[in-house]
C-alpha cells in the first residue's frame, strides 16, 4: 500500500485509544506495552504486511506473530481496524470472547499461541522455512520484546535463521527498556543488541521505534535484504503517548481506571479520525504439493529378527515420506541415534538440523505445524525434556498434528549414566492437554504406531528404547491409537502384568517363568498410554482381581499410574525409585526391581 505518515501516525494513535480502552474495561492486561509497539503494529499491518483480512488460511501471505504476547490487545485492536476480525476489541478477556488476554488461535489470525516469551522467535523461523521450501515467497515478521531476549531460546533460534539464511524473516524487538519488575538487561543500549544479533549473522537496523519514516525505511531495507534474517531494533517508550506512563517503571500489567486516570490518558491521546483502508494484497501462489493418500509400506520384518524400535521409527518415516509429502522431519543432533538419518538420506530437502538445541527445535516444529506440515522431531528423551515449556504452548498452538519422538528412554541405555536416561518422559507428555503418549515394545509395533501418530491430533509423543528388542508381532498386526494387546491369557489368570516397551519382553519371560510354578497371570502390551485402553484394563481387572504394573521409567507419574486411574482393583507398581548410576543395562534392570527376576518376586508377594 502506498505510504501516507500521517494517516499511519493517526492509526498508531488509534491503537493506543483502543487498546487503553479495552485493558480499562477488562479492568487486567498490559496496556503500555501496547503504547510503545503502536507505530510499528501501525507500520506492519496497514502498510508493510501483504495479506487478506478476510482470508486469515491464506499462506500466499504475509504472517505476524506476536512474541512478546502480553501486547494482545493491540493486535485485537489492528486486526479490528484492518477488517479482520468483528470482535469488539472491548470484550478483551472475557470468557465468552475470542479476543484472549495473550495470543491464542481462538481467533483464527492466530497460528501460534504466545505468552511465554521467548518462543515466537522459534515458531516464525519454522513459518519461514515452510514458505520458502513451497516457494511462496511470503514473509514472516515477528514482533518481540526487548526483555524477552534474555531468553536462551531467542539466540538458539537468531543461531538457526541466520545458518539457514532465512531471508523471509524480519524480527522486530519494540526495546522500551522496562520488564515487569524493573528495567532490562540492556536498557535503551541499542547498539548492544545490534552487536549480538550481528554475531549471530543478522542484518540488523537501528529505528526510532516511534518514527513512523524510519519503520518503513527498515522494512523496505529487510524486504531487500538476501541471504539472511533482519532484525529492526526499534528505540521506544514503554508507556508511549500518556505523559504520566512514558518510561515510568510499576505500570506493566497494570490497566488504568476508569474515570480520571482513563480518561486523563484518552484527553491526552486524542480521538484520530483514520481509516485505512486494507486491500487483499497476496503473493503469486506456487502449487502446494498434494498428500498421496496412500498408505505407507507394511513392515517386512522376519521372524526371529531383533531390531530396537528407535531403528525402526526411522524406517517408518522413510516410508511416510513417500506417500505424504507434508511430513517434515527435524532432529536436534541425534540423527544417527533416532535413525531420522535414514529421511535425510531419502529426503534431504525435507530434513532440517536442529542442531543441539532442543528448544527451539520444538519451537520450529510449532511453526511447521501450523503451516500445514506434519512435524516429526526427534532427540534423546531425556533431552526433549528441556523443552517442556515449548511442548506445553505448541499443544496450546492446537496444532492439527505435531509429532515428537524421545529415544533411548530409561535405565536399559546402559552405561551412559542417569543424565542420558530419559525417566520423566511419560509423565511430563502425559499432563500435557490433548496429548497423545505411545511406547511401542517392537519393531513393528514402532512403525505402526509412527504412521498412526500422522492421523492423530495435537501433540504426540512415541517413546523409543535403545536396545535391540525381539519381532512380538507379524507385520501385518494394526495398532490402532488407544488399543493394547493382550499377549497371554487364561481364564485361570490371577494376576495382569501391565508393560510397555523394554519391561513388556520381562514381563513375558516372567509369564514364563512364573507359568512353571503353576502361576497364571495375564500379559498386556499397553502401547498407548494415552489415550488408554480403558475397557481391556478393567476387563483385567474384573477378571483376574490385581494389576501389576512394570515399567522403565519413574514410578511417579508414568504408565504405572495411568492404569491405577482406570481400575479399581490394587495395582502394585514396578519402576524406578532412585537416581540410576552407570551399568550394564541387565544389571540396571535387576538393580532397579523392572526385570523378569523381579516381575516374578512382585507377583508372588501380590497374590501371597
Amino acid at each position: 500500500m502506498q505510504a501516507d505518515p500521517v494517516a499511519l501516525s493517526k492509526t498508531a494513535q488509534r491503537l493506543r485509544r483502543i487498546s487503553l480502552i479495552s485493558t480499562t474495561q477488562a479492568g487486567s492486561g498490559h496496556p503500555t506495552t501496547c503504547l510503545s509497539s503502536a507505530e510499528i503494529v501501525a507500520v506492519l499491518f496497514f502498510h508493510e504486511m501483504r495479506f487478506d483480512p478476510k482470508d486469515p488460511r491464506a499462506r500466499n501471505v504475509d504472517s505476524f506473530v506476536l512474541s512478546k504476547g502480553h501486547a494482545a490487545p493491540i493486535l485485537w485492536a489492528a486486526l479490528r481496524e484492518a477488517g479482520a476480525i468483528s470482535e469488539d476489541p472491548t470484550t478483551l478477556r472475557a470468557f465468552t470472547s475470542p479476543l484472549e488476554g495473550h495470543p491464542t488461535p481462538l481467533c483464527p489470525w492466530v497460528k501460534i499461541a504466545t505468552g511465554s516469551l521467548g518462543q515466537g522467535l522459534s515458531a516464525s523461523c519454522g513459518i519461514a522455512w515452510a514458505r520458502r521450501h513451497d516457494m511462496l515467497g511470503a514473509r514472516v515478521y515477528c514482533l518481540m520484546g526487548d526483555g524477552e531476549t534474555a531468553e536462551g531460546s531467542v539466540w538458539e533460534a537468531a543461531q538457526f535463521a541466520a545458518h539457514n539464511a532465512l531471508d523471509n524473516l524480519c524480527a522486530v524487538v519494540d526495546i522500551n527498556a522496562l520488564g515487569q519488575s524493573g528495567a532490562t538487561m540492556l536498557r535503551h543500549d541499542v547498539e548492544a543488541y545490534a552487536r549480538r544479533f550481528d554475531a549471530f549473522g543478522w542484518n540488523s537496523v537501528i529505528v526510532d521505534g516511534h518514527s513512523i519514516a524510519e519503520l518503513i525505511g527498515a522494512f523496505e531495507k529487510a524486504r531487500a535484504a538476501k541471504g539472511r534474517p533482519t532484525v529492526v531494533l526499534a528505540r521506544t517508550l514503554k508507556g508511549k503517548g500518556v505523559g504520566f506512563l512514558e518510561g515510568k517503571e510499576g505500570w506493566h500489567g497494570k490497566p488504568l481506571k476508569k474515570g480520571q486516570e482513563l480518561d486523563a490518558a484518552l484527553k491526552e491521546i486524542g480521538d484520530p479520525n483514520a481509516a485505512i483502508d486494507v486491500r487483499p494484497r497476496r503473493y503469486p501462489t506456487a502449487p502446494a504439493p498434494v498428500a498421496d493418500r496412500r498408505e505407507p509400506a507394511a513392515p517386512t520384518y522376519q521372524a526371529g529378527q531383533e531390531i530396537a524400535t528407535r531403528e525402526a521409527y526411522g524406517n517408518a518415516l522413510v516410508k511416510l515420506g513417500a506417500v505424504n509429502p507434508h511430513v517434515i522431519v527435524i532432529d536436534g543432533d541425534t540423527k544417527n541415534s533416532t535413525f531420522s538419518e535414514k529421511f535425510k538420506a531419502a529426503f534431504p530437502d525435507r530434513f532440517i538440523e536442529a542442531y543441539i538445541a532442543e528448544q527451539n527445535m520444538v519451537g520450529i516444529a510449532t511453526g511447521l505445524a501450523g503451516e500445514g506440515k506434519i512435524p516429526f522431531a526427534s532427540t534423546f528423551a531425556c533431552f526433549l525434556t528441556r523443552a517442556v515449556d515449548q511442548i506445553r504452548m505448541a499443544a496450546y498452538s492446537r496444532p492439527p498434528v505435531l509429532v515428537l519422538c524421545g529415544s533411548h528412554a530409561g535405565v536399559s541405555i546402559g552405561e551412559d549414566g542417569p543424565s542420558q536416561m530419559g525417566l520423566e518422559d511419560i509423565a511430563i507428555m502425559r499432563a500435557v492437554f490433548g496429548s497423545t503418549v505411545l511406547y511401542p515394545s517392537d519393531a513393528v509395533s514402532a512403525e505402526r504406531l509412527t504412521a498412526a501418530a500422522c492421523a492423530a491430533q495435537g501433540v504426540v509423543y512415541i517413546r523409543t528404547t535403545r536396545p535391540k528388542t525381539k519381532l512380538l508381532y507379524p507385520n501385518t498386526e494394526p495398532f490402532p491409537i488407544g488399543g493394547s494387546k493382550v499377549l497371554r491369557r487364561s481364564d485361570r489368570d490371577r494376576l495382569t502384568l501391565v508393560a510397555a516397551g523394554i519391561t513388556l519382553h520381562e514381563a513375558l519371560e516372567a509369564h514364563v517363568r512364573l507359568a512353571q510354578q503353576g502361576i497364571a497371570v495375564r500379559v498386556v502390551d499397553l502401547y498407548s498410554i494415552k489415550p488408554i485402553d480403558s475397557a481391556t484394563l478393567r476387563e483385567a481387572a474384573r477378571e483376574t482381581r490385581a494389576i501389576l504394573t512394570v515399567e522403565d521409567h519413574s514410578v511417579h507419574g508414568g504408565l504405572g499410574d495411568a492404569v491405577r486411574r482406570e481400575v479399581d482393583v490394587p495395582v502394585a507398581m514396578l519402576g524406578v525409585r532412585e537416581i540410576p548410576r552407570s551399568g550394564a543395562p541387565r544389571e540396571l534392570l535387576e538393580t532397579h526391581r523392572i526385570s523378569a527376576t523381579a516381575i516374578v518376586e512382585e507377583a508372588r508377594r501380590v497374590l501371597s
